[in-house]
């Protein structure tokens, strides 16, 4: 996504780059005002079309973030501030238009008059005016460049797959369950509100693919532990999520009690109203307990097929609009 984002210049930088460009300009006339003439048209031209292409363009290729209530945009609104992003990008839409309209009535005079210096003065004046457009748009470009560069920082994650999220203490053994039920490597992205990054694996069964994902340093405490930030990026994760996997290590391996991971299953239900839940209880080559729920080890394989089962008959069930 940020690959295709253009570095965002500084007012000064655009400034610079459109009057270089008009400043080779030199056009051949009949006589010296026609040269003069044609030279003005050409400079006004090519300096306000620079300008507005390049503004333009950052209007289209920086993403649009229109559907509410989505992992994206939420993820956008922690990081960037989805108001002043619109704000930005709406001035960079003004300025264009405002540049063309200057531009158009900079040539209209300077095409109809005769006097020499009315055409210096007006190719000059269109500069002056240039400038003063740009200024007012200096600090949303500083913005817009900022935005780009955490744009790029966001993970790759596809909101039209369906998702497991691997809930549990750390050291209970949620990446090797990911690397486990992955068909390929799992790839560490960046995530803005976690330490080590998000960790993301794929299953694929037949043609359908699914994503599966752990989150080191944000489902791994209480909900009621962790500060506003936090919990907004909970709030983003649980548009992501169509299936959370608690994961319980009774084998006192982790450093963390069970009374203290039963308790974390118990915030998680209350965070995520709605998202079906697989309960399953890890490193059984260490330790079984005598509870009901299932018991696996991706150290061993032992029970692995029969947690991808469950976990897969719930993504299954997981449809979007295009497969309707």
């Amino acid at each position: 996504m940020a690959s295709r984002i253009p570095t965002v210049l500084t007012s000064d930088e655009l400034m610079d780059k459109a009057f270089s460009r008009a400043s080779k300009i030199d056009k051949t006339g009949a006589t010296a005002l026609d040269h003069k003439k044609k030279t003005a048209l050409a400079k006004v031209t090519a300096s306000g079309d620079i300008i507005v292409t390049t503004l333009n363009g950052y209007v289209d290729r920086f993403p649009r973030i229109e559907k509410e209530n989505d992992f994206f945009p939420e993820l956008v609104d922690l990081t960037i501030g989805i108001d002043r992003y619109k704000r930005s990008l709406g001035a960079m839409n003004w300025a264009a238009n405002k540049v063309e309209k200057l531009k158009n009535e900079s040539l209209r005079n300077i095409r109809r008059t005769k006097d020499a210096s009315y055409i210096e003065s007006t190719r000059s004046g269109f500069y002056g005016r240039l400038a003063s457009v740009l200024k007012q748009i200096s600090a949303d470009l500083l913005f817009l460049q900022d935005a780009k560069n955490k744009f790029r920082k966001l993970p790759n994650i596809e909101p039209n797959v369906a998702t497991a999220v691997i809930a549990g203490f750390p050291n209970v053994g949620k990446s090797k369950l990911v690397g486990a039920l992955s068909t390929a490597t799992p790839e560490i992205a960046p995530y803005p509100f976690t330490t080590k990054g998000i960790i993301i694996g794929h299953i694929q069964d037949g043609w359908r693919k699914y994503q599966i994902i752990d989150t080191p340093g944000l489902l791994d405490r209480s909900l009621d532990e962790r500060n506003d930030i936090e919990k907004q990026a909970i709030l983003a994760l649980k548009y992501l999520t169509h299936v959370l996997v608690l994961i319980l290590d009774p084998s006192g391996s982790s450093g963390y009690p069970m009374d203290k991971q039963l308790a974390l299953l118990d915030s998680v239900k209350r965070g995520f109203p709605g998202v079906p839940i697989i309960v399953a209880e890890s490193k059984s080559d260490l330790f079984v307990s005598d509870s009901a729920r299932l018991k696996f080890s991706a150290e061993t394989g032992e029970n692995m097929d029969v947690l991808r089962g469950n976990i897969m008959n719930e993504l299954k069930k997981i449809r979007f609009e295009e497969e309707e």
